[in-house]
């Protein structure tokens, strides 16, 4: 499901997407429109604009992801520093997609988003990991990060740099299946929803550096 304010991004959306072949895109809405939509027709991927006149897309966001079964939402942005980076991905947003995403590329990103990948643009990755967010060690994080095990805190460091389950396999000489495990454990033990809270949390803990 695409949710922009303009009638021109949405549609041209819907014809990339639905041009993929293996992708459905049930519905193209304005934000107004949005939550009905979603309660409605259950989408697995909704790509939601981050800045509309009509309602505020970070708002919308945290009506989506309050629903019982909530979709996977990426916010659309025009801005590869856009200063809602930080509240969007804290509100359990997914990832981000530039609006000015290669056409071949987008069908690949909506497809890692619904098999629960994150999705981040390079240079959104580099607003958030070099100083977007580089505040002060946060007490409440560095306490949380130590209900974990030695081995989570190297998975999870791991993790926030950017890493994927087999990256993370070969630097720690463990299985993908295994790594994958010990992501899971370690949001169910941080009370996350997504890697890219995990990773926010770890920076916010003082484990990168």
């Amino acid at each position: 499901m695409v949710v922009d304010d303009e009638a021109l991004v949405r549609t041209g959306f819907r014809h990339i997407l639905d041009a993929a072949g293996d992708i459905q895109t049930v519905a193209a809405v304005s934000g107004a429109e949005a939550l009905q939509t979603v309660r409605e027709l259950s989408p697995d991927v909704v790509l939601l604009d981050i800045r509309m006149p009509d309602v505020d897309g970070l708002t919308v966001l945290k009506a989506i992801r309050r629903l019982p079964a909530p979709p996977v939402v990426a916010m659309l942005t025009t801005f590869d520093a856009d200063e809602y980076v930080t509240t969007a991905l804290r509100s359990g947003a997914a990832g981000f997609v530039l609006k000015d995403t290669d056409p071949e590329r987008l069908g690949h990103l909506v497809k890692a988003l619904a098999s629960g990948e994150t999705v981040l643009s390079s240079k959104v990755t580099r607003t958030v990991i070099d100083g977007f967010l580089h505040t002060a060690v946060d007490g409440p994080a560095a306490q949380a990060v130590q209900t974990l095990t030695s081995r989570e805190r190297q998975v999870l460091v791991l993790l926030a740099e950017g890493l994927s389950n087999r990256e993370i396999g070969g630097r720690l000489f463990l299985s993908s299946g295994t790594v994958k495990d010990h992501v899971s454990a370690i949001l169910a033990k941080l009370g996350l929803e997504n890697r890219i809270q995990a990773a926010l949390l770890a920076e916010r803990a003082g484990l990168l550096r």
